[in-house]
Order: C-alpha cells, then structure tokens, then sequence
C-alpha cells in the first residue's frame, strides 16, 4: 500500500482530529458563551413538559449518543466516498472547514432555537421568526425532504442488508438489547448509566461476534438471510412501531447502544491507520474537477458541496434537532455538547470514510464506483480489484453508491493489520454490517420527528392531534407518515431517488442557517449574525446553482418529468423562505428600541407567533 503522492492517510485524519478539537475548543464555546448566551438555570422543555413518551429528561452522554446516531446515516459514509473522484483534497477541506464554520454551527443553533421555541420543528420557528406563509412553505418543503431523506436511507439499508445474515441478525439483535436497556434505565436501575451501558456494550459485542456463527447455521443463516423485498416492508415496519412506542422503551437505548459501534469501529479504523499507515493512492486533484466523472454528474463547483450532502453540512440534521433531540434536553448547557460535538463526530466519520476509499488504487475505485460502461470509457486497468473480489468471494466490480467501495477500503486496511492477514472476507462484511446499522437509527428517529411534524399540521384543523399522549392519534399519524415513505421504498430505487437528496438536503441546511439568523438579529445579536449568516448565503447560491444545473441538464433533457418537477416544487418553497428571511431581517435592522420577553430579555421584537416567543 505504498502511497504514490507521499501523504500518509495518517496525516490526514490527525489533522482532522486537531481541527475539530480546536474548533470545538474555542469556536464552538465562543457561540455558546458569547452568541447564543446559553442558560443551563432555565429550564428547557423536557423539565416543563415531561411526559414519559416523548419528553422525557435524558442523560447527557445518553443524549449525545441518541443524536448522534440519529442524524448520522447514509450521508457521511457515501458522499465522501463518491466526491473521492474530484480527489482527496476537495472533500477533506470542505469536511474539516464545513463542519467547523457551518455544519456544527448549523446544528448547535437549529436546536437552540427549537429549545427556545418549546421544542418544536423548523416549521413552526420559521413561522414564529418570520411569517405564517415562511412557516408553511418551511413545513412542505421539510415534509417531502424528509419523506425523500428516509426512503433513501431506507432502501440504502434493505440493500446492505440484503441476503446478509450477519448483518440481519446484528441489527435485530439491537432491538432486545435496548428493549432491556430502557426498561432497566426507568424501572430496574434508575441512573445506572454507565451500569447498564457496561451491559449493553457487552451484549452488542456479544451479538456482533455470534453473526458470523448464524450466518453459517444451517437453519438459522436462512431464516436471517431475507430478500430485498421482504426488507422493504420489515424496515417501515419496524421505523413505525419504534415511533409510537414511549421514547426511552426502545429508540432512545437503541441509538444510543448503536453509536458505541459506530464510534468503535471508527476507532478500530484510526487505530489501524497508525499501525498500517497506508498511503493516500488517489492524487490530492484529479481531471474530473472539470466534470466528466462517473460517480458524480457535474463539475467540482458547485456538485462537491452537494455530493458531501452530510459530514460537512446537513439539513436533515435540522428536522433531527427541531425534532425529537429538544424534547430530551435537561439543560440548555448541554446544546454545546450535544449539537456542535456531535456534528464534529460526524464530521470525523466523513474524514474516515474518505480515507478509506482514497487508499484503494485509482483504477480499483472507479471500477467499483462506476457501472461497466462508465469503466470502460475510462480505459483504466484494474490492479488489486480481482485479488480483492476472490478474497471477500463476492464481484466488486461494478457497484456504484459508495457502500461497497468504503467496505473495500476499509476491510483492505483492517487486514493489513498483523495477524489479520486473510481475513479480508470477514472485515468486509462486518463493514457491510457496521454500515447497515449506522443508517438505520437515522430511519426510526427520522420516522419519530415526520409524525411530530404530522401531528402539529393536523393540531391546526383537529386539536385532538396536538395533545401530548392522545394515542389515537400518534397511531394515526405514525402509519400515515410510514405509509408514504413507504410507498416509495416498495415502488422506487436508489437511482430515481438519490438525484434529489444531496440539493434538496442543503438546500434545507442553508434555509434553517437563515431561519436561525433571524432569530439573532430579532434578539439583538446583529452583530454575531454573520456566524450563520454567511454559511447560510453561501450555500443557498451553491444548492441553487445546483439544483438549476441538475434539473435542466439532467432531469428535462432525460424526460425524468417526476424528479423535475419535485425538484423544481422545493426550490420555490425554499427560495420564497429565502426572500421572506431577508425582508424579515430589513424590518428587524430599522427597530431602533427594545422590549422584554416573557423570559426578563431585551429583544428587539417578540416573534411573530406570540405563542411561540423565544
């Protein structure tokens, strides 16, 4: 694994490492301190509103654990790996900068100000920030983002999981364990934390090394060896049962249990990189900075910040933090801990996940990246592919998405540890596993905020739907919102729905980055806007950039009439947000007196919604 252009992908993530410790160090704590002012003697929502179902005050470690695997899916493992074809350079840089300036940034103030907003969604902000039609326009274009995000992850795991019983057994195996957790945190042994998480742990591991013996069981391989259609309807099944069952039963233990193997493994990951210190094979710039490449369909600008959907920038990490994260806040202290740290963790993953695919031959990655006839059109020769494919006894070649080619890499770099020399086959599977269960605890949580978002639009014409623990209708609203992202799981595939994800997902990140802009200005910390600011104007010129390029040079010409017209739906949602944030700013910049809050602080202005001040 000699490196061809002398960086050691050592190097590169303890720069990473250092960067995010920095950041979080001194950036972070400077908008916590100084711009968002936070309070951890005010009692947040899940102290005012517990409710044992979806408020319920939470364990901080908990609480990190719980968002971090829930916003923390397919984004930073395949976008990083698919924007290795601009080279590693682009993609390192726009994960260790964006992440630093606007991804964590974007969610440790989105859940500022759901907090500051009783814990509801972006929508619901947006209408109090700036207007009942911006709050509107917010509610339809998140609803049908995040209808989209969760058929993609959703399909992303049934085809991980497909006829791999290692993988099938691992991630039900979570289910019992949190089901014992969470009965054991609420019942059995109140504040054991750590306890319990000792417990957890070890079952996981326990469950994780017994996959590989089921797998080869003669009665049970087959029962956990399901098809890809029979996955398509147990993973909406499973997402709705886990989205009406109380909070702390089953997906709060679960996600939090499942963000110790995806932090393991990535510490396996850099513990491996310091003992086999593999070289960076892919150049730091590659020719198709222009365009031309096969994993991605344009150039460098603006397709990188779009292809790095999440790990740099996310907006579906603001439906996650206006969602079911402020509902188990105990302390507006912990915003720093629990938004900006979890996002740099992200943000470490994303790193990783580049490493792991810019260390395989240039010619191995775009033959595994690409369909055939992309390949070919590359006349590039593969070196390691054939050795690789014999040795993990499946065909490599030809698997575009990302999830094989980050497999690949990373089993080529465990194995390369001493003594775990041939067992490639086994790594690479547990890599198919470990990326199964990453995606999915976004899938339930995801599932979780769409019913609150169903609920609070029904609340409006029906009231029964806003009262907290009317179990008719969270039954009611959970089916309803599963049945729609269902539907396209069962009908759609990842090449007809994948186009959309990465610009409609920032187009999102960039709207509530303004949304929150609002909210400081209106505060009267105008001064301290340009922090989100900024990022936010940046990449609403990128993602519309984008979109235009995508939609009219991609979706009309190829006759794709469904993916236009969606696309072309959520760009006017969110550019009209776009206009009505700006004029919102211009009448909140002439106020020249200050009034007070419910809360004693002076603010230029209530917001709109009195109901709904901050």
């Amino acid at each position: 694994m000699q490196s061809l252009n002398g960086l050691n992908a050592l190097t590169l993530a303890f720069v990473a490492m250092c960067a995010f410790a920095v950041g979080y160090r001194f950036y972070g704590l400077w908008i916590a301190r100084k711009v968002l002012r936070l309070d951890p003697s005010r009692p947040t929502p899940a102290a005012l509103n517990e409710d044992g179902v979806d408020f319920v005050k939470t364990d901080k470690t908990v609480l990190f654990g719980f968002h971090f695997a829930s916003i923390s899916a397919a984004g930073p493992l395949l976008g990083p790996v698919l924007a290795v074809q601009f080279g590693y350079m682009p993609g390192a840089l726009w994960i260790i900068v964006g992440c630093v300036v606007a991804g964590a940034v974007h969610d440790m103030v989105i859940l500022f100000a759901s907090v500051r907003h009783k814990a509801r969604g972006i929508a619901n902000v947006a209408e109090a920030e700036i207007g009942r039609f911006a709050g509107t326009a917010t509610f339809l274009a998140v609803f049908f983002i995040l209808v989209l995000t969760l058929a993609v992850l959703s399909i992303s795991v049934a085809n991980a999981m497909s006829d791999s019983p290692w993988g099938t057994f691992t991630v039900a195996a979570t289910i019992p364990i949190a089901l014992l957790m969470g009965l054991c945190l609420k019942f059995w042994l109140p504040g054991r934390v750590r306890l319990v998480t000792a417990a957890g742990v070890a079952f996981l591991i326990a469950a994780i090394l017994a996959g590989p013996y089921v797998a080869g069981h003669r009665v049970l391989g087959q029962f956990f060896a399901l098809p890809h259609g029979t996955l398509n309807w147990l993973i909406p099944l499973y997402a709705c049962i886990a989205s009406v069952l109380p909070i702390w039963l089953l997906l709060t233990p679960r996600d939090y249990i499942s963000s110790y193997l995806k932090i393991g493994t990535l510490a396996i990951l850099a513990v491996s990189l310091a003992i086999v210190r593999p070289g960076l094979q892919m150049a730091p710039v590659t020719e198709f900075v222009s365009g031309g490449g096969p994993n991605v369909p344009g150039p460098i600008f603006p397709f990188l910040f779009i292809t790095i959907a999440c790990g740099a920038l996310s907006g579906f990490h603001a439906i996650i933090g206006t969602g079911a994260t402020p509902k188990l806040l105990a302390s507006e202290g912990h915003i720093l801990f629990v938004g900006y740290g979890a996002m740099l963790t992200e943000g470490f993953v994303a790193v990783m996940a580049l490493i792991a695919a810019a260390t395989l031959v240039p010619a191995d990655y775009f033959a595994i990246t690409a369909s055939a006839d992309k390949f070919a059109a590359l006349g590039m020769e593969t070196v390691d592919l054939p050795a690789l494919s014999a040795a993990v006894r499946e065909d490599l070649a030809n698997r575009p998405g990302g999830a094989v080619t980050l497999a690949a890499g990373m089993s080529v770099i465990f194995s390369s540890v001493p003594y775990m020399t041939g067992l490639v086959s086994y790594w690479f599977h547990f890599c198919i596993m470990f990326e199964a269960v990453f995606i999915i605890t976004a899938v339930d949580t995801g599932t979780r905020v769409g019913r609150f978002f169903l609920q609070e639009a029904l609340g409006r014409f029906f009231p029964s739907f806003a009262r907290r623990g009317w179990w008719p209708g969270i039954v009611i609203t959970s089916v309803a919102f599963t049945a729609l992202w269902g539907y396209l799981v069962m009908t759609g595939d990842i090449f007809t729905i994948w186009p959309l994800f990465g610009m409609c997902n920032q187009l999102l990140a960039s709207c509530a980055l303004l949304i929150a802009t609002s909210m400081l200005i209106r505060m009267g910390r105008a001064r301290y806007a340009w922090t989100t600011g900024a990022p936010g104007i940046f990449m609403a010129v990128i993602c519309l950039w984008a979109g235009a390029i995508q939609i009219t040079g991609s979706y009309i010409p190829a006759g794709q009439w469904v993916l236009a017209g969606l696309g072309i739906l959520v760009v006017l949602l969110v550019a009209s947000v776009f206009v009505m944030t700006v004029l919102r700013w211009i009448t909140l910049l002439r106020v020249k007196t200050t009034v007070t809050d419910p809360f004693g602080e002076k603010v230029l202005a209530l917001a709109v919604d009195h109901d709904l001040h901050a």
